[in-house]
């Protein structure tokens, strides 16, 4: 059990550090050959573990399902935070990623026909709130240049909560696997066309191919394996424990090897934003 621990804290490092990693390859390959590269790399790492353990003919059974979920759920929301990373320090987007639970609450309500009860309601506007700190805490203002990437931002959290409620609908009892396998190669083969158009004809040095191959092979196929892993012994309300600890490594990381300045104001955002993904997931009444 000691051991599911700590690989919780892993697969928490991990994923706080795709932001590090998106912020030194985003400048020089642009986001979308980036993300192509995150894609593609970790299918192919993937690709032979679900075949090992007999997943195609699932994945070709519900093949549309796994494409649109790709869509939104790895490569649109995955453009929109590397392109949010070529201002964004990775810190502030490791943040603005845990509004995600927020976003899926605020989904339930349409497509899943749930209430808005008082802790959710609490829940929503902390979150929101923490999101305005943040924001002035950078001492960005108003202005479009610094609302756009936060925007960014918020339209990858709205995907992850669209498409969580819809692979929930579409794909329930499909492998864990299945799902993330079909969806990183299928989402990787729609973004090729238009990460070839933007591939760019700088060179590509050493320490931008390193965080690509750490993005894709560490913070992606590994993350995703260990997940699976945590799923199946912790379960999954123990394992989705790691939506807190991934902004405290994304703003650790940003700091310690980025020089990323961290204020009172990020802080505060930070715990307001928590704050309120506490509040939303906190039932009345239920057991521990």
């Amino acid at each position: 059990m000691k051991t599911d621990y700590w690989l919780l804290l892993l697969l928490a490092a991990l994923w706080g550090g795709s932001f590090l990693f998106m912020r030194v390859a985003v400048p020089v390959l642009g986001p979308l050959p980036l993300i192509e590269l995150r894609l593609a790399l970790a299918a192919l790492l993937l690709l032979p573990v679900l075949c090992w353990q007999g997943g195609l003919a699932q994945w070709r059974a519900h093949w549309w399902q796994i494409t649109v979920s790709g869509v939104f759920l790895s490569a649109l929301p995955f453009c929109l935070i590397a392109w949010a990373t070529l201002t964004l320090p990775a810190g502030v987007a490791s943040v603005l990623n845990a509004t995600t639970p927020l976003m899926t609450a605020l989904w339930a309500l349409p497509l899943a026909g749930e209430r808005l009860t008082l802790s959710r309601s609490g829940g929503l506007l902390l979150g929101l709130a923490g999101v305005v700190v943040l924001m002035l805490g950078r001492g960005a203002g108003f202005s479009a240049d610094a609302l756009l990437p936060l925007a960014a931002m918020l339209g990858a959290t709205c995907c992850y909560g669209w498409s969580g409620h819809m692979t929930r609908r579409w794909l329930q009892g499909v492998p864990p696997l299945v799902i993330t396998t079909g969806m990183l190669a299928s989402g990787s083969l729609l973004l090729l066309p238009l990460a070839w158009w933007q591939w760019p004809v700088v060179s590509i040095g050493a320490g931008v191919w390193g965080a690509v191959i750490a993005l894709a092979l560490a913070s992606t196929a590994l993350a995703y394996l260990i997940f699976y892993r945590l799923i199946a012994r912790l379960g999954a309300t123990r394992a989705s424990g790691v939506t807190y600890l991934v902004p405290v490594f994304g703003v650790l990381w940003g700091a310690l090897l980025l020089g990323e300045a961290i204020n009172a104001g990020m802080l505060l955002g930070a715990a307001l934003i928590l704050a309120g993904v506490v509040l939303l997931s906190w039932q009345p009444g239920r057991s521990r």
